[in-house]
């Protein structure tokens, strides 16, 4: 069994051998990479294959290593990609092969991704990782601090901000086509919660399955078969982020970019509150941002519904009584209003108003391939963790506020912590159980 703590005494023994103050590493990228980009994956399936797999058909990348905990799903890189070395333990592959790597990219479940992705930057490496960048408000802030320390080229995986359909959208908001902004109206009909207790009994874990490795920072519970692993994560509290977390990076990100949102200055959820181990669902939250140059107002209210819920009937009428997509965004502003689908082209409304309208397309390009370009110094990426950062913050506070139903809250984004709730300060940063501390988290 490999043992992290070796990795310590060996990085200890490094230093002192080099008379170093300074941490061990040494980043191994201080300048472009000059014969391609060397690249670990920190999972082999599911999203995480969609990642690497997105990255790795750039002709200048290699895929040198992945770390995945479940041995039946390593079909699609084996097949794929036979060459890559495979890991169980993720602390292992960076131990033995940071010095072999230029960058890494982060698909695992989100309570695992700040932990991969500040342990790779302490060696020096570029990240791409998946949103949400990751599963606390702390988290969050420590990888964008340290994406900044180190210089290091990241990009947070929300694909769709480098899409033709999104890029329209931010160039119609602010070439003030439907005038200021006056609020906003976000949705998504995923229902990643679930309202039941967490089921008392212990099933056996798959040979394939490392569950200790899965479980990773989080404490140790029995295994339950199809209640964790491969696909039900995100509706446990200690894993994933609830619908808000899963879609809520993607739908805000026009928003933030079109209105150049800064933090919001209140949130306060309307639905139900989760139980002791699940998200629940069906949520209504109320954020209230500071105004911008493309807003009508001081303030603007931008705010989030799932599974059932959907903007009041008033608002829908909006859009010409056309029916909803099950997700997507309704910008109200002074002289019109913008219908976004996800993945759709923007619409405009009036309709009578817009019928001679002619709406240019912002070409769109590859957001994986776009890192890999900034990393071989051309370009720079479109959601570093200094935009993508801020916007996960903003989002995660959505799943957080559900925990104090119908109670505004008021955040202090410098502070990282509420105003007014103790309580709820109490769930921005959580603790790593015991033999899984992080350097630059615990």
């Amino acid at each position: 069994m490999y043992d992290p703590s070796q990795t310590n005494r060996r990085a200890f023994l490094r230093q002192a051998a080099a008379g170093l103050t300074a941490p061990f590493f040494i980043p191994n990228l201080l300048s472009a990479p000059r014969d391609g980009l060397r690249l670990a994956s920190f999972g082999a399936a599911n999203m995480a294959f969609a990642t690497l797999d997105g990255i790795a058909t750039h002709p200048k990348v290699k895929l040198v290593c992945v770390a995945e905990v479940d041995s039946a799903l390593l079909g699609g890189v084996k097949k794929k990609y036979p060459d890559a070395k495979v890991y169980v333990d993720w602390r292992e592959m960076l131990d033995k092969e940071h010095k072999n790597l230029d960058a890494v990219c982060v698909g695992t479940p989100d309570h695992m991704h700040a932990p991969m992705a500040v342990s790779s930057m302490q060696h020096g490496l570029h990240v791409y990782g998946q949103k949400p960048l990751a599963h606390d408000l702390y988290e969050v802030r420590k990888m964008t601090e340290m994406a900044r320390k180190k210089k290091l080229v990241t990009q947070m995986g929300i694909q769709i901000h480098s899409a033709t359909e999104y890029k329209t959208a931010v160039q119609l908001i602010q070439g003030g086509t439907i005038g200021k902004v006056k609020e906003v109206y976000a949705w998504s009909g995923k229902k990643w919660g679930d309202p039941e207790p967490r089921p008392d009994r212990t099933d056996q874990v798959p040979s394939t399955l490392n569950w200790d490795q899965w479980l990773g920072v989080s404490a140790e519970r029995p295994y339950l078969k199809g209640y964790y692993h491969p696909g039900e994560w995100r509706k446990r509290i200690d894993f994933g982020t609830a619908t808000f977390g899963d879609m809520g990076c993607h739908i805000y990100d026009p928003i933030f970019s079109a209105l150049q949102l800064t933090s919001p200055i209140s949130v306060r959820s309307e639905g139900a509150a989760p139980n002791a181990h699940n998200w629940s669902v069906n949520a209504v939250i109320h954020y209230v941002f500071p105004g911008t140059r493309f807003t009508s107002d001081k303030t603007v209210n931008v705010t989030w519904y799932d599974g059932d819920e959907r903007p009041p009937r008033e608002i829908q009428a909006m859009v010409g009584g056309q029916r909803l997509p099950g997700t997507g965004c309704i910008f109200i502003g002074t002289n019109g209003v913008m219908l976004l689908p996800h993945i759709k082209m923007p619409l405009l409304f009036p309709q009578a108003q817009f019928k001679d309208f002619q709406m240019t397309k912002v070409e769109g390009v590859d957001h994986y391939h776009e890192w890999v370009d900034a990393i071989l110094g051309k370009g720079s990426t479109s959601t570093p963790f200094s935009y993508s950062g801020p916007l996960t913050e903003a989002v995660l506070l959505g799943p957080l506020a559900t925990f104090f139903p119908k109670t505004t809250l008021e955040w202090n984004a410098k502070k990282l912590k509420f105003k007014n709730s103790p309580e709820a300060n109490g769930h921005v940063r959580r603790a790593y159980r015991a033999g899984w501390k992080v350097k630059g988290l615990s």
